[in-house]
């Protein structure tokens, strides 16, 4: 009798491990998922974001009559393949100079192309502002999991790291991650 309740009480420990384990692989996978499904909508949008500096190359020369090296960042994106934080990075450089040049010739102002491309270039941001919060949101929770225990063993067995914040800052700014 003592064998059987010790067998069964084997069992049943060896069948709790297995489920926590089970469930802690399935909460990192959630995880997972969430933030390639985030990263999809910031490279969308970031994609959005060079398209309009793309076009307003053109309409920007054209108005102005400039000889001059316009968005010279955006020229030199279009041959790069570049991760989503840095292609933000230089994308916020972009539409500085972009802002900048508004201001310098103001006949551009008058242009509906140009103007049309400017308003969705302030929608992108807000867009672009709250999928970086969702991400870095996810990424917090991500990054709890790693580091916290009992889930830190099955990190350590599936080899997940730590993954950094998209912190949305200048190149010159230090890439940012938290050390947990």
């Amino acid at each position: 009798m003592n064998t059987i309740i010790v067998t069964l009480s084997v069992v049943i420990a060896v069948c709790l491990i297995l489920i926590l384990l089970i469930a802690t692989y399935n909460h990192f996978q959630d995880y997972i998922i969430r933030i390639n499904e985030a990263d999809v909508n910031i490279d969308a949008v970031l994609r959005k974001r060079f398209d309009l500096l793309n076009k307003s190359i053109g309409i920007i020369k054209e108005k102005t009559k400039s000889k001059e090296e316009i968005l010279k960042e955006i020229v030199e994106l279009r041959s790069k393949k570049l991760n989503n934080f840095d292609l933000d990075r230089k994308l916020y450089d972009a539409i500085n100079e972009f802002k900048i040049l508004k201001e310098k010739y103001p006949e551009l102002s008058t242009n509906e192309e140009f103007l049309k491309i400017d308003m969705s270039i302030i929608e992108s941001e807000s867009e672009i502002v709250g999928l970086r919060k969702y991400y870095n949101d996810i990424i917090t929770d991500y990054n709890k999991l790693v580091k916290t225990c009992p889930s830190n063993i099955i990190a350590l067995l599936k080899n997940y790291k730590v993954k950094s914040y998209f912190d949305g800052n200048n190149l010159e700014k230090e890439k940012g991650t938290v050390k947990l």
